[in-house]
This record gives C-alpha cells, sequence and structure tokens, in this order.
C-alpha cells in the first residue's frame, strides 16, 4: 500500500525537545500543542516520503497505564492512535515499560501486512533495530527522525542510525512550532482577588480557640518532657508560641468541632481557616464534625443540572480543551455550575459560605479533577496541594462572576 505510517516514541520526541528549549529532559518544564504537533508531523512524512499519511501512532508511557489529559486529546484526533505502556517510579526517576516491545510489536506487523511502503520512527533508543531490520526485510523504506541535540551531538543510537534508509533532524525551528518552554515564575495560578491565593490559605493562621487550646496543651505537656519533646518535634514550635501552621496542619472540621468542647454551642467556621470536607470517593461522614447548614445542604449538584446533551458536551470539552491543570479544572467546574443555576440568589449564597464548598459540591469537584489524572497513586487520593489548587480555581470563578453582577462586598463572607 502506497501510504506512509508514523511511529512517535513521546518519551524521546519530548523528552529530547524540553532538553533543547529548557536544558533539561524533564516534560514538565515544556507546553505541548498537540494538534500543531500532530498536524506539523503529518505535513513533515507526507513531504519527506511523497506518500500519503495514512495513521500516526503516538507510544507513551502513563502511570497504571491510565490515559492522561494529553493522551485523551491525541486519541480523538484524525488519524492518531495513541498505544499506552506502564509509567514507574524508581530511585526518583519515571520510567516507561512496555513502550519499546509495543513500538517493536507494531512495526513489525505493520511491515509484515504490508500496511504501508514507508516507515518514519521517531525514536532513538537502539532496542528498535531487530523491528527496523525486519521491516526493511518485508520492503518497507524506514525513515528515522532525530530531534537535534542540545549539545550538537547524537541524541539516538548509532546502531538504528546506521540501519535506516533515510534520516532526517527536526531541528530547533521546527520544533519551536508546537512546543514552548513554560515560564517558571513560581505561582501555580494566577492571583484570585478578591480571595487569598493557595500560599495565603496554606498560611493563614490557627483561629483564636485553636491558639488558646493549642497553648493549654503545651502546659500539660511541660510537666511531660518526653511528650513535650515529641510535641516540639511534630508542631515545629515551641509551647506559647503562635505561628501560622504549614499546609498540613490546617484545621479540618472535625478538629475545629473538638476544640470547642462538648456541650458548647457551635461558632460559625472563621473565614480564614481553610477547610476540609469531601474527598474524590465520595462524600465521607466525619463523626464529631459540625453539621452542614440546611441552605448548604439544599444548593443542587452540578449532576441535577446537566442535561444528558450537556454531560455529553461537557465530555468532549474535557477531551479536546481542558488540560487538567488543579485550578483550570476548579474554574471550568464552576464555570459551568453557575451557567446552569436556574435561580442566581443560589450563587450568592454559596459566595457567603468562602471558604467552605457544601459537602455534595465539594466531593463531586474533586471526582471530576480525578478524571484528569490528579491521583496520587500511592494512596488514590489527590494530592493536598492539588486539592487547594483546585478549590482555589472554583472560588476564582465564582469571584469573577459574583463581582461582574455587583453583589456587595459585606454580603460575601470571606473578604
Amino acid at each position: 500500500m502506497d501510504r506512509c505510517i508514523v511511529l512517535v516514541d513521546a518519551g524521546y520526541l519530548l523528552g529530547a525537545a524540553a532538553s533543547l528549549l529548557a536544558g533539561e529532559p524533564s516534560r514538565s518544564r515544556i507546553t505541548v500543542d498537540h494538534t500543531a504537533l500532530i498536524q506539523g508531523l503529518r505535513e513533515r512524512a507526507e513531504a519527506d516520503t511523497e506518500r500519503r499519511l495514512l495513521r500516526i501512532y503516538w507510544f507513551d508511557g502513563a502511570p497504571d497505564r491510565v490515559p492522561q489529559p494529553e493522551h485523551r486529546r491525541l486519541r480523538v484526533m484524525p488519524r492518531v492512535t495513541v498505544r499506552l505502556g506502564a509509567l514507574t517510579r524508581s530511585d526518583g526517576r519515571w520510567a516507561q515499560k512496555g513502550v519499546d516491545a509495543a513500538m517493536h510489536a507494531e512495526l513489525t506487523e505493520l511491515a509484515r501486512n504490508r500496511a504501508c511502503s514507508d516507515i518514519v520512527l521517531v525514536t532513538g533508543d537502539g532496542d528498535l533495530l531487530p523491528g527496523m531490520m525486519a521491516a526493511k526485510e518485508h520492503g518497507v523504506a524506514v525513515h528515522l527522525w532525530a530531534v537535534q541535540a542540545a549539545d550538537g551531538d547524537y541524541n539516538q543510537s548509532e546502531d538504528l542510525v546506521a540501519e535506516a534508509d533515510e534520516r532526517r533532524v527536526l531541528d530547533r525551528a521546527w520544533i519551536t512550532k508546537a512546543v514552548r518552554p513554560k515560564e517558571l515564575t513560581g505561582v501555580c495560578a494566577p492571583p484570585p482577588a478578591p480571595r487569598p491565593e493557595i500560599a495565603a490559605i496554606l498560611s493563614a493562621p490557627l483561629p483564636e480557640s485553636a491558639l488558646a487550646a493549642a497553648a493549654q496543651r503545651a502546659e500539660e505537656e511541660a510537666a511531660q518532657p518526653a511528650r513535650h519533646t515529641e510535641a516540639v518535634t511534630a508542631n515545629g514550635r515551641e509551647p506559647g508560641e503562635h505561628r501560622a501552621p504549614s499546609g498540613k496542619t490546617v484545621p479540618t472540621p472535625k478538629d475545629l468541632a473538638a476544640l470547642r468542647g462538648p456541650g458548647t454551642h457551635a461558632a460559625p467556621h472563621p473565614t480564614n481557616a481553610t477547610l476540609r470536607w469531601s474527598s474524590d470517593k465520595g462524600w465521607v461522614e466525619r463523626p464529631g464534625g459540625a453539621p452542614e447548614s440546611p441552605e448548604a445542604a439544599a444548593l443542587p449538584t452540578l449532576a441535577q443540572l446537566t442535561t444528558a446533551e450537556q454531560r455529553w458536551a461537557d465530555r468532549e470539552e474535557d477531551i479536546t480543551t481542558v488540560g487538567g491543570d488543579p485550578y483550570e479544572v476548579g474554574q471550568v467546574f464552576a464555570r459551568r455550575w453557575m451557567a446552569r443555576l436556574p435561580e442566581q440568589h443560589n450563587l450568592q449564597k454559596l459566595s457567603t459560605m468562602y471558604p467552605r464548598i457544601p459537602h455534595r459540591i465539594d466531593g463531586e469537584l474533586l471526582r471530576y479533577a480525578a478524571r484528569f489524572g490528579l491521583l496520587a497513586h500511592k494512596d488514590d487520593q489527590i494530592d493536598e496541594h492539588d486539592r487547594y489548587a483546585i478549590r482555589a480555581g472554583f472560588w476564582r470563578e465564582i469571584d469573577v462572576r459574583t463581582a461582574a453582577e455587583h453583589v456587595p462586598a459585606g454580603d460575601r463572607a470571606g473578604d
């Protein structure tokens, strides 16, 4: 068949591009326009081989072989097939498993079945040498593409280079049409005004009741040196020292309820404390925690506001447009929820509940975020920092909308 096929080792292509543009092979250092990249590969392959493209195979690794946001976008593009191997972490480094074997199997199978006349390989791994040789024996012309090396040297196996029928180099000018280095600003998202940013949330001081209880505990522990030493080690502060907690010591609803003590009246939650509620696993009852108000429980969830047609459109948008950044995920969820509210007074009601997101909505938000590969695979939970980013994005979008509707500042808690 007079067609060409492109087999892409994504780990090689994007890792080499990161080295070239950002100075290190970490793919987190670059931003990729996958639509432009696929189009560039197609045009270059058809020009080099003088054959029409049959298909692009994109080989990549993913934790537990679960498609990540970029894989979901790629696999719905025309003439693109995604093949995933495992991505494992060892000695602090990520490594692909099974990608080379999958490329070798696809290469030999395509050649054996005479599915094409030309195959373009975008890889540098010498393990594909037997597959390349087998393809040539079946009468297929093999084109090997390299990414321009940052140090000007080879970043491919010399045996692979020697065996290829044709070799081309994707230079910096070609790469930068679809790939660019990230600007490392140190901030994971734009500052949400007027609400505090993630960093401010993480450094929020404990409520006065918590500080008083901490001081009382410190006095009790002073009489027990061993326990006192453990407390200093765990909390990082001396008794009576009022220091803003780190992100790991932000009080939960259960903590705040316990600090009030039995028999006391539940006071409103302070606006300078970030509360952790539902999880990505669903709404979890927390014994001893403060009960949710009837107003919060009455707010509709996004699922209740979404029709079958909208659900289909949402899924398409998630696959093709949403990048999966935690802050962005929170914004998208909030935007959909607000757009579908039949009664806009519910939006004002939610705004007064800051920083607490009602149980059902918060759990739904985290379950939505889990679709974008944000689970920490060690314990199947969303990373704590990502949770802050997700909720910060949610509240940012709420702020933008309520500010546009001229909601009085006094009606919004947390401002």
